[in-house]
């Protein structure tokens, strides 16, 4: 499943070193505006130690863990949605995106030129959220102008109801209200689906503070909380500088210089995790003396897609799957244990995939 987020912002505020951080790659990192015009894309693992106990098990030469994908995106201006600042280009490539991360900048520093003047992060989600909503409704209103008249005379009932649907979300829109905030039935979410509406992504903010900062929220990090608090949106603090930092560092180090902060877990792992989740995503494994792999699903699917996920013909042959849940393997130590305790389970068709799932998927075609 190769999903994605997209990383927005104002310019400055951090997504570029962010990304560097994320990807371990060295893209430019410029104190200017439009330093990247271009997308960068890259794939990070999904830090996940149920890998690690699993990979000690079974000892296989391969070992694939879980991905995410994350698109460092230009920084947006006031005007974006009117192509300000090639504005229109960068909004494209968010469409692309499954999610945002919302890099807002929470630190102040005379030797990094801020966009928008003075340090003022609630100033800068409004301007991004803006441009967004700005975005939707271009495209809701140039929509709308093509079927309303359609709509009015032919009474078309597939034409009406998008007619309606489209209206619902232009006046949330109007009343500066983002598309993830209304409720939306499972029909009108496959109607609006092919739209690609900027503000139905779901959104993670991301408080970026100073190394000092950490500890603590400062004024900026508690009025960001603030703000997603009311839009029931994640906060993940932390310091880009220092994520990009450890990133160079092999694990022990990486490990002792979290200690000596008194932090247990990167801002980066959380943020990977955050995102993993907002999509509504879980993972199963497949394991064996060959490889131990995890594989991404949505959380819903039913067993015969996830085995799909593997490959077309086990989905089409799809017979049955033999189930163990990670905790069972792990609280009992190896396979023969697990099927001597009954805790082995063999399920059908119907069968909901679980976070932690341990599968063997018998198919014939």
């Amino acid at each position: 499943m190769a999903l994605k987020a997209g990383i927005v912002g104002l310019p400055n505020v951090g997504k570029s070193t962010l990304f560097n951080a994320i990807t371990k790659q060295n893209i430019l990192a410029a104190n200017y505006p439009f330093a990247t015009i271009e997308p960068n894309v890259g794939v990070v693992l999904v830090p996940d130690k149920r890998i690690e106990f699993l990979k000690n098990l079974y000892n296989p030469p391969s070992v694939v863990p879980t991905t995410f994908e994350f698109t460092d995106i230009a920084g947006l201006v006031k005007g974006a949605h009117e192509g300000e600042g090639l504005g229109n280009k960068f909004l494209a490539h968010i469409r692309e995106v499954d999610a945002m991360i919302e890099v807002v900048r929470c630190f102040d520093d005379n030797n990094i030129t801020h966009v928008a003047g003075a340090t003022d992060p609630i100033r800068d989600i409004d301007i991004i959220n803006v441009e967004l909503i700005l975005a939707d409704l271009d495209i809701i209103t140039n929509r709308i102008g093509k079927i309303l008249k359609k709509a009015e005379t032919t009474k078309d009932k597939q034409t009406v109801r998008e007619l309606n649907l489209l209206q619902k979300c232009e006046k949330a829109l109007a009343q500066n209200i983002p598309l993830r905030q209304i409720t939306f039935d499972k029909e009108e979410l496959s109607l609006i689906k092919n739209f690609n509406f900027l503000t139905l992504k779901p959104l993670i903010y991301v408080a970026n503070v100073n190394e000092e900062a950490l500890g603590e929220d400062n004024e900026y990090v508690k009025q960001v909380k603030e703000y997603a608090k009311r839009e029931n949106t994640k906060v993940i603090v932390m310091c880009a500088k220092l994520e990009s930092e450890l990133a160079s560092l092999e694990e022990d180090e990486k490990l002792e210089l979290l200690n000596s902060l008194g932090i247990n877990e990167s801002g980066l792992d959380k943020l990977i995790v955050a995102s993993y989740d907002i999509l509504g995503l879980a993972t199963f494994f497949t394991v064996g003396s060959d490889e131990v792999r995890a594989w991404t699903f949505k959380k819903g699917m039913k067993a015969p897609a996830c085995a799909g996920i593997i490959h077309n013909d086990f989905e089409r042959g799809f017979i049955r799957a033999e189930v163990t849940s990670y905790e069972d393997l792990e609280k009992l130590g190896d396979d023969k244990k697990v099927k001597e305790a009954g805790k082995l389970r063999i399920e059908g068709k119907d069968y909901i995939m679980q976070d932690g799932d341990i599968c063997y998927f018998r198919f014939n075609v």
